[in-house]
């Protein structure tokens, strides 16, 4: 259920972060059977690592082995480290402790759509996190989960210094929208770099999240409905 779209960006910013020395390892909160995060995994370099969590209850026994022979498919499992665990029992020590070093530099939240997991997962991620990363949400904008965007804004204001920078636009119903976080420094960074690297997907009205400068959005198809008749 994951966006092709959204797979490119996140990859571009681990390739940004790469190219300005922000290193670090990857996590991912709700890995189900890897298509995103295996896509991001190629972005890692050198030493760094793919973290990767998920009770695999879901739909079914057989998720595990499924995301298992995917790693090894695409060529990751050397640099993967996959941990059948339910994220409400982790602290940010567990997380660093699998990769002692470095800090967490993607955080990929896609885990219980609840409120306790949410608020526990977004926790988790911003306590692990290096002081240049991104926490990336998913399904943020979902039909079927109207009230995940409350539980982050709630959130963002006990962390003012966390900031949504980019909205990621979704592809259909299936393939959703996702939310970009980092910390208040970084926040021109990453839409500067993130601008270039997608001219032609730059949604022109931006998203008001209330603070001085709007977020970015980005999108497959970003058109504006046209008002000519009405001027």
């Amino acid at each position: 259920m994951s966006s092709r779209f959204a797979a490119s960006v996140g990859v571009a910013t681990m390739l940004i972060q790469s190219n300005q020395s922000i290193s670090g390892h990857l996590a991912e909160i709700g890995t189900f059977a890897g298509r995103y995060f295996i896509a991001l995994s190629h972005a890692l370099i050198e030493d760094e690592r793919a973290i990767g969590y998920d009770t695999f209850s879901w739909p079914g026994p057989k998720v595990k082995t499924k995301l298992e022979e995917n790693i090894a498919k695409y060529g990751i499992a050397s640099r993967s480290i996959i941990v059948a665990a339910d994220s409400m029992k982790l602290s940010a020590k567990d997380i660093l402790a699998l990769a002692p070093g470095k800090r967490i530099r993607f955080f990929h939240v896609d885990g219980e759509h609840t409120p306790e997991h949410l608020t526990n997962d977004l926790t988790l991620a911003a306590e692990a996190l290096d002081e240049r990363g991104v926490i990336c949400l998913d399904d943020m904008l979902h039909a079927g989960y109207p009230t995940l965007p409350i539980i982050v804004h709630e959130f963002l204001k006990s962390q003012p210094s966390l900031r949504v920078f980019c909205i990621i636009d979704r592809e259909d119903i299936s393939a959703q929208t996702k939310y970009m976080i980092c910390r208040e420094p970084m926040f021109d960074f990453y839409i500067e770099h993130l601008i270039k690297a997608f001219p032609n997907n730059i949604w022109p009205l931006g998203a008001d999240f209330r603070y001085e400068k709007k977020a970015l959005v980005l999108s497959p198809d970003p058109k504006l409905p046209s008002f000519d008749d009405l001027l």
